[in-house]
């Protein structure tokens, strides 16, 4: 099992390596050339600038098994469709159940923003320490659920 992150701009980061490395756990980040990120325990693929250009490389990487942290649904989306685990940078799973929904909710949003220019839809909050302590309580949870669920296919 690998774990992919979407690195760029992800602020859960360093978590994720933490985690990764108290279980033993190899992680990959991805990131495009405008990003700088260093690391002493992941190993890191720098992918050219383009639309979409990290998420196809991640993808490209990941099989059944692995652990993607994105925060795009439509990467969680193609991870599942190969058999990986997906969690968001708040925590949240995404899962066979939920994406569809997250995918549509998405859409709808677009459709809101083009449809009026003074239609503003506020960002996210500013990240919290609770933030990081709920993220890693849930990222250390998927790492044991895929795990058991390796071993269980051996």
């Amino acid at each position: 099992m690998t774990i992919y992150v979407d690195a760029d701009a992800c602020p859960v980061v360093r978590i994720v390596e933490k985690t990764a490395k108290d279980n033993k756990t190899a992680v990959c980040l991805l990131c495009d050339t405008n990003h700088v990120l260093q690391s002493d325990y992941s190993e890191i693929r720098i992918i050219g600038a383009g639309a979409d250009a990290v998420d196809f490389a991640l993808i490209n990487l990941c099989k059944a098994g692995d652990i993607v942290v994105t925060q795009d649904y439509g990467v969680a989306a193609m991870a599942l469709s190969k058999g990986a685990y997906g969690i968001h940078q708040s925590g949240k799973w995404y899962t066979n159940d939920n994406i569809d929904q997250l995918l549509m909710e998405r859409h709808i949003a677009k459709e809101a923003r083009r449809a009026k220019a003074k239609n503003h839809l506020s960002g996210p909050s500013k990240r919290t320490k609770e933030d990081d302590r709920h993220f890693e309580e849930s990222f250390r949870k998927l790492i044991t659920y895929a795990s058991e669920r390796a071993d269980l296919k051996k």
